[in-house]
């Protein structure tokens, strides 16, 4: 079964009945899955949106014993990518912030960051089409659902993308382990921008580096590698974060 065409585990299918941003087929349900509060929010979504349940057993639920499916497997339609100039066309008169993946192709971190980006009230994930992990089942589960609260916008070429950004007013910020200023340093506040960070091995690529207004670091205070790209993403993430709200604070 092709893994982008269901979702799995408790959370995340009652996140995506909850939702109605993903068109959900049917939904099987283990007979063998313990009949406890979470198991019986899904049947009752389920009947009041007049998607198909069913009780199957557990022997059909063997081809997805290599995930903690938790008994639950929705089938469902593959997610729509946002047009990317479509979002340019819907930005609103606020402050727009964005985060592009650059290669990062484990998709535990992808959906790590989207679900970072997602609380953290950023307005859109740019991932390429290629040389970067897609959204799939793997990456729904580890959102825990964030996927239906962030646009997900998908491209050809991210140069292309970074050069249209720049073009309506953004700033874009790279991480980099070998960048000029640390990443608390900089302004995050009363601008556009989009933060670019680079694949598990890789990094940002040389060419959107150059692109780059600021290419910022996390200080490391050990003689260690740097930190997994999800981690660092939600430092920097946060930061933006921080600093909005202790603004807001001093202009009230």
């Amino acid at each position: 079964m092709d893994a982008k065409n269901y979702i799995y585990g408790r959370n995340s299918v009652i996140e995506a009945l909850l939702t109605n941003t993903r068109k959900i087929n049917k939904v099987l349900i283990s007979k063998n899955a313990s009949n406890d509060v979470k198991i019986n929010e899904i049947i009752k979504l389920s009947k009041e949106k007049n998607i198909i349940f069913q009780f199957v057993p557990k022997e059909k639920f063997k081809e997805f014993s290599n995930i903690p499916h938790q008994g639950v497997i929705a089938m469902i339609s593959p997610i729509e990518y946002m047009d990317f100039y479509e979002f340019l066309e819907q930005k609103n008169k606020s402050f727009s912030r964005i985060i592009i993946l650059d290669g990062v192709e484990d998709p535990h971190n992808l959906g790590a960051i989207i679900r970072t980006a997602a609380c953290a009230g950023y307005n859109a994930v740019i991932i390429p089409s290629r040389r970067n992990a897609q959204v799939s089942a793997i990456v729904e589960k580890t959102s825990a659902g964030a996927i239906n609260h962030i646009p997900i916008i998908q491209v050809n070429s991210l140069s292309n993308v970074i050069d249209k950004l720049k073009d309506n007013d953004y700033w874009i910020i790279a991480a980099d382990a070998h960048g000029k200023d640390n990443y608390f340093d900089v302004n995050y506040t009363d601008m556009n921008f989009a933060l670019i960070m680079g694949g598990e091995e890789t990094g940002v690529s040389k060419n959107n580096l150059k692109k780059s207004d600021f290419i910022v670091k996390i200080p490391m205070l050990r003689d260690f590698n740097s930190l997994n790209v999800s981690n660092a993403a939600a430092a920097i993430i946060y930061e933006s974060v921080r600093q909005t709200v202790q603004t807001q604070k001093h202009s009230v």
